[in-house]
């Protein structure tokens, strides 16, 4: 498929703050555009999710992905071969074992830690993550299909990305060490909320991340990775999540989609921080964690991929506020919510019961 380069520049002009006062229209999904967030997701310079539109992170990627390729930092795609991606769109089936991890899911953390696991609530939540999109973008290339009504044998038009298949994670547990990675440096700017992968002076991966908030920001630092999780499971505790300091008063949450950190977690040796997957992908960038860097799923597992035990972790941005109580802290010493991880084998496929959890 050829671009043009001045259609680019004129939809990417949409995303300066000039051009953000002028527009009162929202944008419309273009296929050009898809093509380039397929084309920059593939090359693991993650534009979030793929949703047809101009974009902050859109415009992040693409500019990382011409500095680690010797490229004008334009910001918009020319001289780039984004026409390999073609098709730009694919179809899925819906099949028999997608069921598996589609079901009841509850909300509230006590209700949660009474199930086996935290599938999708949805078909359509399951195939959002899969394709590595958003809801409504599959919903305006989808017209006249009910999303909401998905069983197996719908067929749905999805972008022609790498599929996230969670039914490959297998059983949950600590991933091997890769000595060569060792040398590997990553480095998060919060600010910016961008994580950057790097060998030495080039540039291999860069992703959109959730960061801590003002009041458990992700601390600033040169960290180090002490390993990595596959399905973990998750103590959460209120009071860490609020204050940041540790109670008696908590719920072991088990593995799945759903669970607050995901399906990966990259554990650094500041106790309770890592980077971890989501149980929310649309929000990434766009909101605040407890003090941990939140990836997409699809993005957080390909980067466990490059990365290992030992590896350097850099953060900048703003430093912790001091707590007002110090005496507090000093007698119950902070610690975040730390995954624990337990071998688990996959859950088995769905007995369907009316009202509850079925797996």
């Amino acid at each position: 498929m050829k671009i043009s380069v001045f259609a680019f520049a004129a939809v990417f002009a949409l995303v300066t703050p000039l051009a953000r006062a002028e527009i009162t229209t929202k944008p419309k999904i273009t296929d050009q555009m898809v093509q380039l967030q397929i084309f920059l997701d593939q090359k693991l310079f993650g534009p979030g999710k793929i949703d047809g539109l101009p974009g902050e992170f859109t415009t992040k990627a693409l500019k990382r992905y011409q500095l680690a390729n010797g490229l004008p930092e334009t910001g918009t795609p020319e001289g780039l071969p984004i026409d390999t991606i073609n098709p730009v769109y694919t179809t899925y089936e819906i099949k028999q074992g997608d069921l598996k991890f589609v079901g009841f899911s509850p909300t509230a953390p006590q209700e949660q830690a009474k199930v086996k696991y935290l599938p999708y609530e949805s078909l359509l939540e399951f195939l959002t993550e899969r394709f590595h999109c958003a809801p409504e973008f599959l919903e305006a290339t989808n017209p006249g299909v009910k999303l909401g009504s998905l069983k197996v044998g719908s067929v749905v038009k999805v972008p022609n990305v790498e599929q996230f298949k969670i039914e490959d994670l297998g059983e949950s547990g600590n991933i091997p060490d890769v000595p060569a990675f060792e040398s590997r440096v990553i480095t998060v700017d919060t600010r910016e909320k961008m994580l950057d992968l790097r060998e030495g002076d080039k540039l291999i991966a860069s992703l959109p991340i959730t960061p801590g908030s003002d009041s458990l920001p992700t601390p600033p630092g040169t960290w180090r990775i002490v390993g990595i999780a596959q399905l973990p499971t998750f103590r959460w505790d209120k009071s860490v999540l609020m204050t940041g300091v540790r109670s008696d008063s908590f719920y072991m949450l088990p593995i799945g989609p759903n669970n607050p950190v995901g399906v990966m977690w990259i554990g650094l040796n500041k106790p309770g921080i890592g980077i971890h997957g989501t149980n929310n992908p649309q929000t990434i960038g766009r909101a605040a964690s407890h003090g941990c860097m939140r990836t997409a799923n699809w993005d957080t597992v390909r980067l466990s991929k490059l990365v290992t035990k030992g590896m350097t972790v850099i953060i900048t941005g703003p430093e912790p506020e001091r707590r007002p109580s110090i005496a507090k802290e000093k007698e119950h010493p902070v610690q975040k919510a730390i995954p624990v991880v337990r071998k688990t084998t996959p859950p088995p496929s769905p007995v369907r019961k009316k009202r509850f959890f079925f797996f």
